[in-house]
């Protein structure tokens, strides 16, 4: 099975692929889809939108696993990266790829054993779990921790309906 993980950002929208084969989890590509801050906002989503589209051409995941937005202080940062967000989903709805929903403290838990987790412990675990060279940089490093996250609670799933 194929996953992608998405951290959404106005500025940097973060994205993880992953293949779950078994137990193993191998990591197929990461990075992160840059908007210009100068750029018209539209402009910015619309860069998201076809980043994601385009990730989905190129690995053909089975699902795709996205970090739910926090409460700011700031409502228009919090606005920003929930149209953000909506452009990432919209990608994915509009090419039929199964969503998911993941708080950040769930990702955490799921990678690193606890929802208090520092960043570097993330990127630390994550590059542990999928035997990465180098830490990945930090947008790619939490849409890949989303994507393990989902791959996790794919297992335990399957481990509930089997036993039950």
């Amino acid at each position: 099975m194929i996953i992608l993980g998405i951290d959404p950002g106005s500025r940097i929208t973060g994205y993880g692929v992953i293949r779950k084969e078994g137990n193993r989890l191998i990591p197929l590509d990461h990075g992160g889809i840059r908007t210009d801050a100068a750029a018209d906002f539209p402009g910015r989503l619309g860069k998201i939108f076809n980043g994601i589209t385009e990730i989905i051409r190129r690995h053909a995941p089975d699902a795709v696993a996205v970090e739910n937005i926090f409460f700011s202080n700031n409502a228009q940062s919090a606005l920003k990266l929930g149209q953000a967000r909506g452009a990432a989903l919209v990608a994915c709805i509009v090419l039929g790829i199964p969503l998911a929903e993941y708080s950040a403290l769930q990702v955490k838990q799921a990678v690193v054993g606890h929802g208090k987790a520092a960043k570097e412990q993330v990127q630390q675990m994550v590059k542990i779990l999928l035997n990465l060279a180098a830490p990945a940089q930090a947008d790619a490093s939490d849409a890949l921790a989303v994507a393990i996250c989902h791959a996790n609670s794919l297992t335990l799933l399957k481990r509930i309906r089997d036993n039950g």
